[in-house]
């Protein structure tokens, strides 16, 4: 963690809605004036997008089934574990961008599914934002969690997780059903040894949970929307946290637990803008008053 070079990582599995919190947060940052190094997860992958597939193929032909992008094998956690230490220690470090689609490569004149050069973070940002898979992974050889000074955990139920992903792939993607389930399979023991245990280190979660049916997600004909929802929000140290406020400002929200504040999942954004408007304000007045002290 550093007062100088602070770092706020969103974390949650594929799907699971981090890159719309990265969206509130974009908005939070443009209105308060705050400058930041994007960073995201995808571009921390081992292997490219036919690279995948090959080491794929070939742990199946070895007859292991659950290589996976969740994992230590297909992930650079010691180089996102560095680019976290250098970021905070002196304001920069080594990045570089996975090309998602034929929009994306087609500025940097490569194919999809690859990556860019790295290169250092411009000098003189305020701050490092890291969304993706493994933002507060923590192995035997890694901590990465220990250097962000906020770290936000998103996390649908389990069905939900999946009826997104199922939708997304099929949609966006064109995978058939059968594949995207067999990646979800795949994904299982990675997701239970490496995404689940990040949790327990996010200073806040975001939990959607559906009020409708989603007890078989591989037959639903459409996501829960948001309206369809409840949203449950829990504070790792409640401390500082103005329930009162939060409560009074989020009609229709209760606690059901010290630390927790339950609300209609609509107003997920109004929630993350009302929580993390002031944390971020104050991760930039206490870096501005670091400047200054130097």
């Amino acid at each position: 963690m550093s007062r100088l070079h602070p770092i706020v990582s969103v974390t949650g599995s594929s799907g699971a809605g981090t890159t719309s919190v990265m969206r509130t947060f974009q908005q939070i940052f443009r209105r308060e004036g705050v400058d930041v190094a994007y960073v995201e997860g995808d571009s921390f992958h081992r292997f490219d997008r036919l690279e995948m597939k090959m080491e794929i193929a070939d742990a199946h032909a070895r007859g292991e089934h659950t290589f996976s992008h969740f994992g230590p094998e297909s992930n650079l956690f010691d180089e996102l574990e560095d680019l976290f230490r250098s970021y905070a220690e002196i304001g920069t470090g080594r990045v570089r961008k996975y090309l998602h689609d034929e929009a994306e490569a087609q500025s940097y004149g490569q194919e999809p599914g690859t990556f860019t050069p790295w290169e250092q973070i411009q000098d003189d940002t305020d701050l490092l934002f890291y969304e993706g898979l493994h933002g507060a992974v923590v192995s035997d050889t890694v901590n990465v969690a220990r250097h962000a000074d906020l770290r936000i955990g998103v996390v649908p139920v389990i069905n939900l997780e999946w009826i997104q992903k199922l939708h997304r792939d099929r949609v966006v993607r064109g995978y058939t059903s059968e594949a995207v389930t067999d990646t979800i399979l795949r994904r299982m023991p990675d997701y239970v040894n490496y995404i689940c245990p990040q949790f327990s280190y996010t200073d806040v979660n975001f939990q959607r949970v559906p009020v409708v049916d989603t007890s078989n997600p591989f037959i639903a004909r459409s996501i829960p929307t948001a309206d369809e929802s409840m949203l449950i929000i829990r504070f790792r140290d409640p401390h500082g946290i103005d329930f009162p406020y939060l409560l009074d400002m989020l009609r229709d929200s209760f606690m059901s637990r010290p630390n927790t504040i339950v609300c209609p999942g609509g107003k997920m954004d109004l929630a993350m803008q009302l929580i993390f408007t002031p944390m971020i304000l104050r991760i930039v007045e206490r870096r501005n008053a670091e400047l200054v002290a130097r």
